[in-house]
């Protein structure tokens, strides 16, 4: 009886011991969940990262891919916010100025931005402006002079296709016709060159890194009004930045630190990857350490290129740091994004 009992408790012994050898993640699915279309840019770094974490995630986890869009992937930070389970299992890629509407205390945001577990990103964005080329708008002194604003089409007020054409009107005088409501880049494209809009903001990365920008800028079908940034991109010779044109226009020093406080969103990079709040931090460190060696291993960077995109690490130490300062903004600038915010 006695060895039965020493069986017994040795058994007992070696599978908790086992256990606790067994990686945490071994055996399980990590979804990824993407607040934009498929097809597009956090679509696209979603699915270059999640097999790399199964590589890389000790346990190799199975990961999947789920878009979840709507408004401009607010949907997608409210669910991995306060409806996915605080495991690690839930990752989402969502828009890097989504902390806008938090400032603004939109009724919409379900989220607390630097409560969230951040776990990393790549390549930080610089803002453009693009006008179709058959357009009387050849310039920013044109949109200023225009009679008729253009229309740019936009997903969502918490990213830069709303608040960059914003912003150069507070800044610069000019004046658009912004048109909410697109579920998506692709349908604004669509939209573009059906005629219904004449302009979109985004980011220069995705200007050079996928169709049909390339198809466009070979057929001179579209130009670039002004770019974002502290010197002009190589590829946009001829574009001038925003800085510049502040200084042409003589804009105010207060509208020129609002400039700065709210491009400082592209410092979130191209689609920053989180997780659920209250995560025990053993398992932020692993996703952490897992998306630093995902950014960098060559497979991801070759598939990174085909697609016009640059791999460059964010930490999810600097995203942490960096959403805690963020959200940390006298009421003089709030206020002013109000007014740019149209609120």
């Amino acid at each position: 009886m006695k060895k039965i009992g020493l069986l017994f408790a040795l058994t007992l012994f070696w599978s908790a011991f086992a256990a606790a050898q067994t990686p945490y993640f071994q055996g399980k699915t990590i979804r990824v969940i993407v607040g934009y279309p498929a097809g597009s840019a956090h679509d696209i770094w979603g699915r270059l990262v999640a097999p790399q974490l199964t590589k890389h995630v000790p346990g190799n986890p199975a990961t999947v891919v789920q878009i979840m869009t709507g408004a401009g992937s607010m949907t997608a930070a409210n669910y991995v916010y306060g409806v996915a389970k605080p495991d690690g299992m839930t990752l989402g890629v969502i828009n890097a100025a989504l902390y806008f509407e938090q400032l603004l205390k939109k009724k919409e945001v379900q989220f607390d931005w630097q409560k969230f577990s951040w776990i990393g990103s790549s390549t930080p964005t610089r803002p453009l402006l693009y006008m179709w080329a058959n357009t009387p708008y050849k310039t920013i002194q044109d949109v200023r002079t225009a009679t008729v604003a253009p229309k740019c089409g936009v997903t969502g007020t918490g990213n830069s296709g709303f608040y960059f054409p914003k912003l150069l009107e507070q800044t610069l005088g000019a004046k658009f016709q912004l048109v909410t409501g697109y579920q998506g880049g692709a349908d604004i494209e669509l939209a573009v060159e059906r005629g219904e809009v004449q302009c979109r903001a985004f980011t220069v990365q995705v200007f050079f890194g996928r169709e049909p920008f390339n198809t466009w800028r070979n057929k001179n079908q579209v130009r670039v009004l002004v770019q974002g940034g502290k010197k002009r991109d190589p590829r946009l010779p001829d574009t001038p930045l925003l800085s510049e044109l502040m200084d042409q226009y003589k804009t105010a020093d207060s509208d020129r630190r609002l400039v700065a406080v709210m491009l400082g969103s592209g410092e979130f990079g191209s689609a920053p990857m989180l997780a659920t709040p209250g995560i025990p931090l053993e398992h932020v460190k692993t996703l952490r350490a897992a998306y630093a060696k995902a950014i960098a291993s060559p497979e991801l960077i070759a598939e990174a290129k085909k697609h016009g995109l640059d791999a460059e690490l964010i930490h999810g130490d600097e995203l942490e740091a960096l959403a805690k300062e963020v959200l940390s903004q006298p009421a003089e600038v709030i206020a002013s994004m109000k007014k740019v915010m149209g609120e």
